[in-house]
């Protein structure tokens, strides 16, 4: 935890809210292009426009009168996700990995009826999630089928990967792993774990669970000293192509491995938080002051991927 003075936070290079916001929310990302990102099903189309892997929409319901065709348009799917196109922070998402007797089954086994689903979507359409409390679009996409170097890692959910990105360039990354606390959500306000990743390799370095330094996964009790991320070198020039896509400066990505499809995005943060700073033991602001520095940044995402993982190695 950065329980410091001023002085030594600005020593660890750890960015704040007010310098995040004004000196690069502000300065790289124009406000015109903020629904590209804010709105995941806008973000979806464009990405499966531009050929960029993404988790498959399975539909959608946009208006109040359409839930009465949920229950047919669930049927065909044994596993599916349930999120509101213009939520933020996790919230909203409902994940189901079963059927089975009229029932839907949440990972923790937590059963739900039909009527609980059209509920849960019917507060989706009305803005119970959204950002600005505006009317919503529910999404439903497949869900993504587990990749096995995270079974010992994730409790009751899929893990998702964030990548910090300026003018293009990996600056940060961390791995967020669902726990029982988090309801299979890999969200850290809600108790997710939070583990930082070296660029250079993929391999964990720390990990913390609200915002207290921990070693192992709380519920399988599985180390991470042992944990590299596989198809590392696929996943930071994935993260970094969404610059061209967006054209946002500063930007945060989220990432999924799929057991067959290999590395999906999930949704990209035009505002994304600070928490990664903990899970990494490190802070933004000096490493974003080196890209700042750089006069030519019209390289590949494959070339600045790997100059990033030069410049931020970890010895």
């Amino acid at each position: 935890m950065f329980l410091a003075n001023p002085n030594k936070l600005r020593e660890m290079g750890i960015l704040g809210m007010n310098g995040r916001n004004v000196s690069y929310i502000a300065r790289h990302n124009p406000r015109r292009l903020f629904p590209l990102v804010d709105n995941k099903l806008k973000f979806k189309l464009l990405a499966q426009k531009a050929g960029i892997a993404v988790p498959e929409l399975l539909g959608t319901v946009s208006e109040q009168h359409d839930i009465k065709k949920l229950r047919s348009m669930l049927a065909p799917h044994a596993q599916f996700v349930i999120k509101p196109a213009k939520g933020s922070g996790g919230k909203g998402i409902l994940v189901i990995n079963e059927q089975r007797h009229d029932l839907y089954f949440k990972p923790s086994e937590e059963a739900l009826t039909n009527a609980q689903i059209e509920l849960h979507v019917s507060n989706i359409l009305s803005g119970l999630y959204s950002l600005g409390g505006v009317p919503d679009i529910a999404m439903i996409e497949a869900m993504v089928q587990l990749d096995p170097v995270f079974i010992p890692y994730s409790y009751e959910g899929i893990p998702d990967i964030r990548v910090i990105l300026f003018r293009g360039y990996p600056v940060m990354a961390m791995l967020r792993l669902a726990t029982h606390v988090s309801d299979g959500k890999a969200n850290l306000h809600q108790g997710a774990v939070g583990v930082g990743i070296d660029l250079a390799t993929g391999s964990a370095l720390h990990a913390v669970q609200f915002n207290r330094p921990v070693s192992k996964h709380p519920d399988t009790d599985c180390a991470f000293s042992e944990l590299k991320i596989p198809h590392w070198d696929h996943i930071l020039p994935l993260a970094a192509s969404c610059y061209e896509h967006t054209g946002l400066g500063y930007l945060g990505a989220d990432i999924v491995l799929d057991k067959k499809l290999g590395p999906l995005i999930i949704e990209l943060n035009a505002r994304p938080g600070l928490s990664i700073q903990v899970a990494n033991g490190t802070g933004l602001a000096k490493r974003l002051e080196k890209i700042d520095a750089l006069a030519q940044t019209d390289h590949s995402p494959q070339e600045r991927a790997a100059f990033s993982q030069q410049l931020f190695r970890v010895a």
